[in-house]
C-alpha cells in the first residue's frame, strides 16, 4: 500500500464514528415522530371520560357532586350532554352542569350558572323543570348583588327574574320563595335610595334628598327602616323651605311610629297661625296708612 492509500484509509476510519452517530440520531427522530402520530390517532386514550356513555358519565358526575367536587363533576356532566343532548340523560346533565357552577359559588361561577340555566330554558322551554330553572336564574343574579352604593344592574335583573317566575309559574312550588327573595332584593334597592337621599341631605341639597326619600316610600313601602326615612324626609322638606310638607311628614311619623325616638329630634317649624296673624296685621297696617293718607 502506498503512502497515499494509507492516508485515505485513515481519513475514512475517522469519519465512520460520526456517520454512525448521525444514523442513530436519525432513528431517534423517526421513532419520536412515529410516537406522536400514534398518540394523535388514539386521542380517546388520553382522556378516559371520552370512553364513557352518557349514562355512565352522568352517574359519575352525580357521585362527584355528592362529594362537592363540582369542577370535576362538570367534566363528566358536560360529556354526558355532548354525547346525548336530546335524551333524558342529556337534559339532566346540562341542568346539573348549571347546578355545579351555582353550588361552586363565586361571581364568575354565578355568571356561568345563569348562562347555563338560560341555555337549558332556550333548549327545553316546556320542561317540567322550567320553574326551578327560572328560580335559579334569579338566584344566580341575586347572588351577584352588590352593596347599595354600588352598581345595581344585577339587583334590578334579579328582581325582574323573580317577577317573571311569579308571572310565568304563579302556582309553582318556588313562588313563595320568590316572594321572599323579592322582599330582600327590594330592601337592597330601597337602601340605595336612602343612601343617595342621605348624601344629598348632608351636602345641602334638601329638595333633591326629599325626592329620593319620597320615591323610596312610594315604591318600597315595606322597607325595614321606614321610620328613619320619614324623619329624614321631614328634615329635608324643612330645610328646603317646605314647612307644610314637613309638618305633614312629621305628623305621619308620629301616627305610624308613636314611640319613635326621632320624635324628640324634630326641627322647629314656623307656626302657620302666627304667620296668618302677621299677615293680617300687615294688611291692617296697609289699610291704616291708606286711611291716614
Amino acid at each position: 500500500m502506498t503512502q497515499r492509500d494509507e492516508t485515505t484509509a485513515s481519513a475514512t476510519d475517522r469519519r465512520q464514528p460520526w456517520a454512525g452517530r448521525r444514523r442513530f440520531l436519525a432513528l431517534l427522530v423517526l421513532a419520536a415522530l412515529a410516537g406522536l402520530g400514534a398518540g394523535c390517532k388514539s386521542g380517546e386514550a388520553v382522556d378516559p371520560i371520552l370512553r364513557l356513555s352518557a349514562e355512565e358519565s352522568l352517574a359519575r358526575g352525580r357521585e362527584l357532586m355528592a362529594d362537592e367536587k363540582y369542577a370535576r363533576a362538570r367534566d363528566f356532566l358536560s360529556h354526558a350532554f355532548e354525547v346525548a343532548p336530546n335524551t333524558v340523560e342529556g337534559r339532566e346533565a346540562l341542568l346539573l352542569v348549571a347546578d355545579c357552577f351555582y353550588l361552586d359559588g363565586g361571581s364568575g361561577n354565578y355568571i356561568q350558572a345563569e348562562a347555563k340555566y338560560r341555555d337549558f330554558l332556550n333548549r327545553f322551554p316546556t320542561s317540567d323543570r322550567a320553574p326551578y330553572v327560572q328560580f335559579q336564574i334569579a338566584n344566580s343574579l341575586a347572588q351577584r348583588m352588590g352593596r347599595p352604593d354600588r352598581d345595581l344592574t344585577a339587583t334590578h335583573e334579579a328582581l325582574e327574574a323573580y317577577l317573571d317566575l311569579l308571572r310565568l309559574y304563579p302556582t309553582s312550588e318556588y313562588a313563595a320563595q320568590a316572594r321572599e327573595k323579592i322582599r330582600l332584593v327590594e330592601e337592597n334597592l330601597a337602601e340605595h335610595e336612602y343612601v343617595v337621599g342621605d348624601f344629598y341631605l348632608r351636602y345641602r341639597l334638601p329638595r333633591a334628598a326629599a325626592e329620593r326619600f319620597e320615591y323610596l316610600l312610594e315604591n318600597y313601602p315595606a322597607y325595614s327602616d321606614k321610620e328613619r326615612v320619614l324623619y329624614k324626609l321631614g328634615v329635608a322638606q324643612a330645610r328646603g323651605l317646605l314647612p307644610e310638607e314637613a309638618r305633614e311628614t312629621f305628623e305621619r311619623l308620629a301616627r305610624e311610629f308613636p314611640e319613635s325616638p326621632f320624635l324628640a329630634r324634630l326641627p322647629v317649624l314656623p307656626d302657620p297661625e302666627a304667620e296668618s296673624v302677621e299677615a293680617e296685621d300687615g294688611e291692617d297696617g296697609e289699610e291704616d296708612r291708606e286711611t291716614s293718607g
